[in-house]
């Protein structure tokens, strides 16, 4: 697609063309197809250049062009319809409007009408709509009256340059399709699939989906797509309104104007049933009518499936986030013109899960607040997304209204697991829905019929955060909401707890990643404890998680669950109240606060210490030391460290002992015995399994390589840190990773590389709330102080491209420059 900045803006005419026939014509001229289509374009981009044409975009035989004046893209198409000839035939369809010109291109209604328009004529044939011939003043054009097209918004009247004979146009004027006020938006794939599965023979296709998730609106464009392949018509059946599964036959017989369904026997049609969900009764009603009848199809839409023999179900997801977004200001637009599509909005579509009536009802609010107010007002999304379309049906009129709907139709037992379901913030295993909510997998299975969980792979399922609030809110009111969260509360502890030692094991990748599926549980569970203050268990849980938060940069989420749980002030055990300040230590420590990281750490010694917990202490000792203001206290501390660990036959502690030992000696200058140091607790990592360990030590010893000039031994050691770094997707390492990489791609000759990575680093470390040692610090202010005077003026472009990297770029960019 051509830049937005290119593209005529205000009143813009919109001319659409492809080939009829197009695949026909391969098969018939082989070869001498390339040669053909070639000449085609040439022909019309001649015509389009002409006259001030704009190409938009061009797929395969298809053009799509924007004119500033109506008159010029008539001319345009005159002129390309009398230059074609010979066997290929070209549809044209021009229409103007006012469409929203954004970045991504244009946006709005007028866009899909002139692609319809040319959809609806035949090869050789150009189709005007009445705004251009208004607007033209063009009183030649041929009135082909007035049409209904397949996008099923109001009709328009059509015109024709010149008055050649053509087939009748390829509109819905033998339907009763509702009509409606807007486009479909997105859904490109899906309609795809749905009429493609519907011309393969199958006879009864259930849409199935979540309330709001836009089946009615789908399945109505499916069958527009497929009236000309059904000789005796489609027929829309509203079923929302029927309340008995008996009156559904004579509710289907009228929708399709004959007297009883009998009479379908015979016909060539198809039935889109919309609603079915509580009607499912009728199931086997509807396995009869297509025993009798066998060119009858059947289109459902249904929140839950019909189980019957011939059905075969769709399931329809959410809108996919740029699917939303281009939803979001579609619908926004008829408010407020001026909308365009920014993080707020984007931001806005992440929170309602895609889900087009949740999108719908909160576009229609931008007339009274702008995006990032709306946001703000989105974290109880079910009070701001009410006011929907009065002529909706009124379930359909609040987001509330529709979830309602489908709980209103569970029995009992489904009802109960729906509400309990919701305590899980996220998405949960099987297992877990087990252990903290008494479900079965017969009833998880029950659930996902209905569209109210979604199975997302790997034994997981979801509750979209929109369903999950309104279920949430009937927990809290029900006599079970203290226990659910016990329990729910007690999991994730659990899980917290056998997380800290499997976070140093040989299966530490394994383990962050299980953390981080599980994050928006444990805040649960953490927003839990402290809610009802729990200061015991939030202590332990929050003690638990450090090095997750530590690591993964999310110094400032940690540092508020210490802080509130600290804040609680009800007696709590003194191992509790140790691991929280163990946790918190580290914190403070990554923020370069060294003063609060001692007292923090010399209180959790002593309570290690009288515990007799020999693990932690061995930690909490190794960490004093490494925040000390003097090298022998350092040393002490160190040395106290060690030897905890050593009686203890802790392996990994000792490695990072020796570790941060061998980082004291290079900061004395002693590289021979840094060095030594670092490549014992290398070889201590690699028999464990160390991932973390085996990574930070690779970086140190880069480091000494290429202080000691070798550059080739510092890029094959850095670039192996960096590599498995990411995998743990440790951000405070590759942060130190990465000033290291720097140096060696200015030393090897990359400046422009070294400037781009240092400025990738700092922004991390900006963003993420980081403070490097001090040896760190210095090497990126040395590093950063050597590419300026290589580079000189081109240096301000190269750090501004470095700040714009995010973690994934800049370690791309560090391993090409280091292989």
């Amino acid at each position: 697609m051509s830049a937005s900045s290119h593209l005529p803006s205000g009143t813009v005419t919109f001319l659409f063309t492809d080939i009829e026939g197009s695949t026909r014509l391969l098969h018939e001229l082989g070869d001498a197809y390339a040669d053909a289509l070639a000449e085609h374009r040439r022909v019309l981009r001649e015509a389009f250049a002409r006259h001030g044409g704009v190409e938009v975009d061009t797929q395969g035989d298809a053009f799509f062009v924007a004119f500033a004046r109506a008159s010029d893209a008539l001319a345009a198409a005159r002129e390309a319809q009398s230059a074609l000839d010979g066997e290929i035939r070209v549809r044209m369809g021009v229409h103007t409007g006012e469409p929203l010109l954004t970045q991504e291109g244009y946006v709005g209604l007028d866009v899909h009408r002139a692609a319809r328009i040319a959809a609806a004529g035949h090869g050789g044939q150009v189709l005007v709509s009445q705004s251009t011939r208004d607007l033209t003043g063009a009183h030649d054009l041929y009135d082909l009256g007035h049409h209904r097209l397949r996008d099923l918004t109001e009709g328009e009247r059509i015109y024709q340059i010149g008055d050649a004979t053509f087939p009748p146009l390829k509109t819905l004027d033998r339907t009763e399709l509702p009509v409606t006020a807007t486009p479909l938006v997105g859904r490109a794939r899906e309609l795809r699939e749905l009429t493609e599965a519907l011309r393969e023979g199958n006879r009864l296709v259930t849409v199935t989906g979540a309330g709001g998730s836009g089946k009615t609106r789908l399945a109505v464009q499916v069958a527009a797509e497929l009236i000309d392949d059904f000789a005796d018509g489609v027929f829309f059946v509203p079923l929302a309104g029927v309340s008995d599964p008996i009156l559904v036959e004579p509710t289907v017989a009228r929708a399709a104007g004959v007297p009883r369904v009998a009479d379908l026997r015979e016909l060539d049609i198809l039935l889109v049933l919309d609603n079915l969900e509580h009607l499912l009764a009728a199931a086997g009603t509807l396995s009869d009518l297509l025993a009798q009848a066998p060119k009858v199809k059947l289109l459902v839409t249904s929140r839950a499936r019909l189980r019957v023999s011939a059905e075969v179900e769709y399931r329809l997801e959410p809108l996919p986030e740029p699917d939303a977004v281009a939803f979001f200001v579609e619908r926004a637009r008829a408010v407020r013109r001026d909308l365009r599509a920014d993080d707020a909005v984007r931001e806005i579509c992440r929170r309602l899960d895609g889900l087009p009536l949740a999108l719908e009802l909160a576009a229609s609010r931008v007339k009274v607040l702008d995006p990032p107010l709306l946001l703000d007002r989105l974290g109880s999304r079910l009070p701001m997304l009410t006011g929907g379309s009065r002529d909706a049906p009124e379930r359909q009129q609040t987001l509330r209204a529709t979830i309602e709907w489908s709980y209103a139709l569970l029995e009992k037992e489904l009802q109960t697991l729906f509400r309990r379901l919701s305590v899980f913030s996220g998405s949960f295993s099987l297992d877990d829905a087990e252990r903290a909510a008494a479900a079965t997998f017969d009833d998880v299975a029950a659930l996902i019929d209905w569209s109210l969980l979604k199975p997302i792979g790997e034994g997981r399922f979801l509750m979209l955060e929109t369903i999950r609030e309104y279920a949430y809110e009937l927990l809290e009111r029900s006599d079970e909401h203290g226990q659910i969260s016990e329990a729910h509360l007690e999991l994730f502890l659990e899980l917290a707890e056998e997380a800290e030692r499997e976070l140093v094991g040989p299966e530490q990748v394994r383990w962050y990643e299980r953390l981080n599926v599980e994050q928006d549980n444990l805040r649960a569970a953490l927003a839990f404890a402290c809610a009802t203050g729990d200061g015991e268990r939030a202590l332990r849980l929050a003690g638990s998680l450090w090095r997750f938060w530590w690591n993964r940069g999310q110094l400032d989420e940690g540092q508020r669950w210490y802080d509130g749980a600290f804040a609680l002030g009800n007696p709590v055990s003194p191992p509790a109240r140790a691991r929280a300040l163990l946790g918190a230590s580290h914190m403070s420590e990554a923020r370069g606060d060294r003063e609060r990281t001692r007292g923090l750490l010399e209180e959790a010694v002593e309570i290690f210490r009288s515990a007799g917990d020999s693990w932690r202490l061995a930690i909490a000792l190794a960490h004093l030391a490494t925040a000390q203001s003097n090298r022998a206290e350092e040393l002490a501390l160190s040395q106290q460290a060690l030897q905890v660990a050593q009686a203890d036959g802790d392996e990994r502690n000792v490695a990072v002992i020796l570790h941060n030992r061998g980082y004291f000696m290079e900061e004395d200058g002693d590289l021979e015995q840094a060095a030594a140091l670092y490549e014992d607790s290398l070889a201590r990592t690699r028999s464990i399994g160390d991932t973390y360990g085996i990574g930070t030590t690779l970086d140190a010893l880069g480091w000494l390589a290429l202080q000691r000039g070798d550059p080739d031994e510092a890029a094959a050691a850095v670039r192996e840190s960096l590599g498995l770094l990411r995998s743990l997707r440790d951000t405070r390492s590759l942060v130190y990773a990465l000033t290291t990489a720097a140096a060696i791609a200015l030393e090897r000759g990359h400046p422009s590389i070294a400037g781009r990575l240092c400025a990738a680093d700092e922004a991390l470390c900006k963003r993420h709330g980081f403070k490097l040692d001090p040896s760190a610090a210095r090497l990126r202010a040395d590093t950063t102080a050597q590419v300026r005077g290589v580079l000189g003026d081109a240096f301000d472009d190269e750090w501004a491209a470095g700040m714009r990297l995010d973690l994934d770029e800049a370690v791309e960019l560090a391993l090409e420059a280091l292989a």
